[in-house]
């Protein structure tokens, strides 16, 4: 992955994210191909709203990684509430019958994990995203 500086008026920098998130109650929701490919559409599409870019973006049935760079004014727990709010407001809107396991609303879990990536450590945060079957063991995802 090429790495571009970006200038800002007091600073020159780029911020690599890694983030992870599961499914509330860790429901392996996205088994099928057709939601797996909802969940990352709408977490694109969350995050082209909020000037968020995505490098890699890996779904499971039950759990997703993400590298991304946020906003110069965007904190990470802000990134987060964003995405994860967001893209399940487009995932139970585009599949009603998604909302039947989650009437709370609420499709992601409670937590979730962010961790700033070095211009070292990008390489190999990108294979673990990328290999992710093999990390979990599966064999059809």
């Amino acid at each position: 992955m090429e790495t571009i500086l970006k200038h800002y008026s007091h600073k020159i920098g780029i911020n690599y994210w890694h983030f992870e998130w599961c499914t509330k109650y860790r429901y392996n929701m996205m088994k099928r191909e057709e939601l797996k490919n909802l969940v990352a559409a709408s977490i694109r599409k969350a995050a082209t709203e909020n000037n968020i870019k995505i490098h890699i973006l890996k779904v499971l049935p039950d759990h997703g990684h993400m590298v991304a760079t946020l906003p110069n004014n965007m904190t990470d727990s802000k990134a987060r509430m964003l995405l994860k709010g967001r893209s399940a407001y487009l995932i139970f809107r585009n599949r009603e019958h998604v909302r039947l396991r989650y009437p709370r609303g609420q499709f992601g879990s409670a937590g979730s994990c962010a961790i700033t990536v070095g211009y070292n450590d990008l390489d190999s945060i990108t294979k673990y995203i990328e290999n992710q079957e093999e990390h979990h063991g599966l064999s059809s995802c």
